[in-house]
């Protein structure tokens, strides 16, 4: 199997978790880019990346870069991904993969055209644990799934600068922590939700800093979503189904979960996989989609199906961002 050539455009926190993966597993971590030029001389540095790019434009432009993961703000995702699918380079795009539909309709398409792989950078659909968990549900061993309940909250300080409330970096609760707890949500209903109710608290610069979501299907299933950036909550997802129910906590590289029986009240642990190895899951599924021409496995029909809520709830919230076009 080739050994494929990956280039990173951003260096920040997940960026560098990356290029520690990529190292760990002996994968070709080839060449880095950034706005700031001195910040991927760096980053390069720290992590021994041979190939540093002088401008952005050049990591699109490079026929040896095979795949380009995008690590940058959400709201610059759309025109990066665009350039990069246009030379012809398979993407791993860190969630959320762009501000709304539109964009992600289009990029796709775009994707299909080139025949490249296209992918969100979701751990959770990558982690062994949810692969066991979605293959026994499948299998019928818990009943159908009947009500999901999902909090995710962080508590950041009022620093309106920064990403998570600043409107021109695309601030908010939603797409930086409720893509997690949706895709959770979607990836244990059996399709997808079609009622959508909500409930939302702006911050002081008018990002979403709460909410509250009820999600139904055509199946009946139910899901409650509770989010926050101002206040703590643990990473919770109880899914309860007609035997039982699953209950996972810090959900986002969950490595465990816990069965308890409706009937009998044991409780049975549930393990697949390391937190520690998440970003490795990732990337392996996206270098076999490549090579096999099979993506299935990056579940990108799902992150349309969460991106669809999303840009929904938003435009219900009349929430959008600068220059951002529905």
């Amino acid at each position: 199997m080739k050994n494929l050539n990956w280039a990173v455009l951003g260096v920040g926190v997940v960026a560098n978790e990356m290029a520690q993966a990529l190292h760990r597993h002996r994968k070709n971590f080839y060449a880095v880019a950034n706005r700031t030029h001195e910040k991927a001389v760096a980053f390069a540095e720290k992590h021994s990346v041979a190939k540093v790019y002088d401008s952005l434009d050049e990591i699109f432009s490079d026929a040896a870069v095979d795949v380009i993961y995008i690590t940058t703000p959400h709201n610059t995702h759309y025109p990066f991904m665009k350039r990069a699918l246009e030379n012809g380079k398979h993407l791993l795009v860190e969630k959320s993969v762009t501000l709304n539909s539109r964009e992600l309709d289009e990029m796709i398409s775009l994707a299909a055209e080139k025949n490249l792989v296209l992918a969100e950078a979701m751990t959770i659909w990558h982690m062994p644990l949810y692969k066991n968990l979605w293959h026994a549900i499948d299998r019928g061993d818990f009943g159908k799934v009947q009500i999901i309940t999902l909090n995710f909250g962080s508590f950041k300080e009022y620093d309106m600068r920064n990403r998570f409330f600043n409107m021109n970096l695309a601030g908010g609760a939603l797409l930086d922590i409720g893509v997690y707890a949706l895709s959770i949500a979607r990836s244990f209903m059996a399709e997808k939700p079609t009622e959508i109710l909500s409930q939302w608290q702006p911050s002081p610069t008018g990002s979403d800093e709460m909410s509250t979501i009820l999600l139904k299907n055509s199946r009946g299933q139910l899901a409650t979503v509770a989010l926050s950036m101002h206040s703590k909550q643990p990473k919770r997802a109880v899914i309860s189904c007609e035997r039982g129910y699953i209950e996972i906590t810090e959900y986002p590289r969950a490595e465990r979960a816990t069965f308890v029986d409706a009937v009998t009240g044991n409780a049975k642990e549930i393990f697949a996989g390391e937190q520690t190895d998440a970003l490795f899951y990732e990337f392996s599924d996206m270098e076999q989609a490549i090579l096999s021409g099979d993506a299935s496995a990056m579940k990108l029909g799902f992150s349309k199906d969460v991106m669809d809520i999303m840009t929904a709830l938003r435009k219900n919230w009349h929430l959008k961002y600068p220059g951002e076009v529905w």
